[in-house]
């Protein structure tokens, strides 16, 4: 394989031990994913790059009840964020990026992770190694 020439722009909200902070808002997106989704616990939370245990932590405290309700968005973070937080695409072999635009292929992952690079596959592996 060759070399992986890519940028990598941790945007999350992170607390003094280095931990991603998870809004109301979020935690309440993710658990709707999860049900959504079909997966187990362990996948889901290794898809979204989530600590199982912490995953695990919030399922149990939905159940019960006991999760935060989020604050209602406003109307600019309803607008920026759109209905659909993560889609997961993929490009008919006649869309995929050619030489000369793939170095605008840029993929924004749930946690806040941007990734952008001239490779798909090679951006698809890098993706895939940071979050095993």
């Amino acid at each position: 394989m060759g070399t992986i020439v890519a940028e990598v722009i941790d945007t999350g909200n992170r607390d003094s031990r280095g931990r991603r902070r998870v809004t109301a808002a979020q935690r309440a997106d993710y658990l709707r994913a999860y049900r959504e989704s079909g997966l187990n616990q362990a996948a889901f939370a290794k898809r979204e790059g989530l600590r199982y245990s912490t995953f695990c932590h919030w399922v149990q405290k939905a159940a019960k009840g006991l999760l935060r309700a989020p604050a209602p968005a406003s109307a600019s973070s309803a607008s920026r964020h759109g209905a659909v937080p993560f889609a997961q695409v993929q490009w008919p072999a006649s869309c995929a990026p050619t030489a000369a635009d793939a170095a605008s292929v840029e993929l924004r992952l749930p946690d806040g992770v941007v990734v952008r690079g001239a490779d798909v596959q090679k951006l698809a592996a890098l993706v895939r190694a940071l979050r095993s």
